[in-house]
């Protein structure tokens, strides 16, 4: 890990908890969060999307057109947003630590157009906050990677990606040339870190502030 110098982390599952979003999603859809709970876990164990978990509930689910309904009904809510109360504990508290030990810190994951003025909101100790909205490109297209590269400007075997995730995080990160770890965290990072492909990762860490034992300060 001596060749790291930048910090590149996903966003969904890896720093903010998804809890509360579904348990919205699951009260508009009218069932149990439990239930779409188990949904959303089912799709994860299958290499299925989320939004199939909806699509369960509702077999005419429109995400765009659902939203755009929730919006006009509580434009002041959170609906299918976050805030900085979904913050995993961990996540200010160790990216704070990874820049004082001199690394570049970013965020950059598959997020909607709004999530990028919700995580500036959040003041976070991160260099730079970029989504595959802002991009118009969306992991794991190795398009995406690339980008990853070049708005960090270092190369790629200088770049830790970390995510919960084999097929988005991981793999497509590794074969962009980049070094990762993959987070247990949320229900694909449990389930993807018990596949023999995890040993593709560079590391498999239980919480972030596992990073900051593993990489040497420079600073």
């Amino acid at each position: 890990m001596r060749e790291i110098r930048a910090l590149v982390f996903d966003v969904g599952e890896t720093l903010i908890d998804e809890s509360r979003l579904w348990a919205r999603w699951a009260d508009r859809l009218g069932v149990p969060t439990l239930t779409l709970m188990g949904l959303i876990g089912g799709m994860a164990a299958l290499g299925r999307s989320q939004m199939d978990a909806l699509r369960l509930v509702r077999p005419d689910f429109d995400l765009l057109a659902e939203s755009a309904a929730w919006r006009a009904e509580d434009p002041a809510g959170l609906r299918e947003n976050f805030d900085a109360d979904d913050l995993y504990p961990d996540m200010r508290r160790a990216l704070g630590a990874l820049r004082a030990a001199g690394y570049q810190v970013v965020l950059a994951g598959n997020q909607p157009p709004q999530a990028a003025g919700a995580l500036a909101a959040m003041d976070l100790p991160a260099d730079a906050i970029h989504t595959s909205a802002e991009w118009g490109v969306e992991k794991p297209d190795p398009a995406f990677f690339a980008k990853v590269a070049s708005v960090v400007g270092r190369e790629p075997a200088q770049i830790l990606y970390v995510g919960d995730r084999l097929d988005n995080d991981v793999l497509p990160a590794r074969a962009a040339g980049m070094r990762t770890a993959l987070l247990r965290r949320g229900p694909w990072g449990f389930l993807h870190a018990a596949r023999p492909e995890a040993d593709q990762a560079d590391v498999v860490i239980g919480g972030l502030d596992e990073l900051t034992a593993l990489l040497h300060p420079r600073v």
